[in-house]
């Protein structure tokens, strides 16, 4: 069984506990889809990731302190602010994205493994800006439902893809933001070139982002002539001393 799989299987779990009925009721309507709105500008946005620890990596921020990381990314004036929220092998919670949003107005993504309608309405509760939905865990009749969902919500998706099939599945289901993920969700191995290799099928009305191996000034470069909307940053700032500092490397400034 490989990682992914047993990801899916421990979220399965989760989500037989949620009351979809008294999640729809609760949910509000957001406006102004602020995920997308914040990366549609001239120059490549950052989305910051807050994560203590993956599954290849393990324990990546052994000090993980939620308030002082969120802290920092708004004093970097980074573009949004990605949260991870699962809680077994990235060991996140749903808390999380509450307390970061008394600490800054930054659009919120909701970085977790949605698997049911039911996470949709729990993101919108939760105030997330923006969810994640992967392509390698749903079939395209699923995501143009949770993307009409999300849409209905006034939530942003980022829809997540790592090879050409997904990046097929993703353009025909009417994703608005489409990110690549460099690492590989079955073996965890990561490609630098693949957001390289896949940005060639792209629309050009669609807000294309790279995630994962983003470590250097040279390689937001090469993403920026390739043009990419954004790039999704997380290991390297979580285990970066001065973020802020970092933050400002990454941008050439």
């Amino acid at each position: 069984m490989n990682i992914l799989n047993e990801i899916v299987g421990k979220t399965k779990l989760r989500t037989e506990k949620l009351d979809i009925n008294a999640l729809k009721r609760a949910a509000k309507p957001k406006e102004g889809f602020l995920f997308k709105t914040a990366l549609e500008k001239t120059n490549i946005s950052i989305i910051a990731e807050i994560k203590k620890a993956s599954p290849s990596k393990g324990l990546i921020c052994a000090d993980f302190n939620l308030e002082k990381i969120a802290h920092e990314y708004k004093a970097a004036n980074v573009d949004c602010i990605s949260v991870l929220t699962e809680p077994f092998f990235f060991l996140g919670d749903n808390s999380y994205i509450e307390k970061v949003k008394k600490i800054t107005q930054k659009p919120v993504l909701r970085k977790d493994f949605i698997i049911s309608e039911a996470q949709i309405y729990e993101s919108s509760l939760l105030d997330a800006d923006c969810i994640l939905l992967i392509c390698a865990i749903l079939d395209e009749k699923k995501l143009s439902r949770y993307l009409e969902i999300a849409r209905g919500l006034g939530l942003s998706a980022l829809v997540e893809v790592h090879d050409e099939n997904e990046m097929r599945l993703a353009i025909n289901s009417g994703a608005c933001i489409i990110g690549v993920n460099n690492r590989n969700l079955k073996t965890f191995n990561v490609d630098f070139e693949n957001s390289l290799r896949l940005k060639k099928m792209a629309p050009g009305d669609i807000i294309f982002v790279s995630e994962s191996g983003i470590k250097t000034r040279g390689d937001v470069q090469t993403l920026e002539k390739a043009g990419f909307s954004a790039c999704l940053i997380g290991e390297t700032f979580m285990r970066s001393e001065n973020k802020a500092e970092k933050i400002k490397e990454l941008r050439g400034f």
